[in-house]
């Protein structure tokens, strides 16, 4: 059963935010969110091609981001 992956990112500024708070994340933060915004996944397997430490909780995704240092939850 196939279904599409698109993120659509409200604010780019919680982004930012984190960025600020965990400077050593930052290429990290805006890595994910460049691929992020511009890619649409058909798939979890596609997710996870992408990004490798990626899971599935119910309807959301979470991200392992830097190192395994942040979670980000979309």
């Amino acid at each position: 059963m196939g279904y599409n992956v698109t993120m659509h990112i409200i604010s780019h500024a919680k982004i930012v935010q984190a960025q600020a708070a965990y400077p050593d994340c930052k290429a990290a933060l805006d890595q994910w969110y460049r691929l992020a915004k511009r890619v649409h996944w058909g798939n979890y397997a596609e997710v996870k091609a992408c990004f490798p430490a990626v899971d599935k909780v119910g309807d959301k995704y979470v991200f392992d981001v830097g190192g395994n240092k942040l979670r980000l939850i979309a």
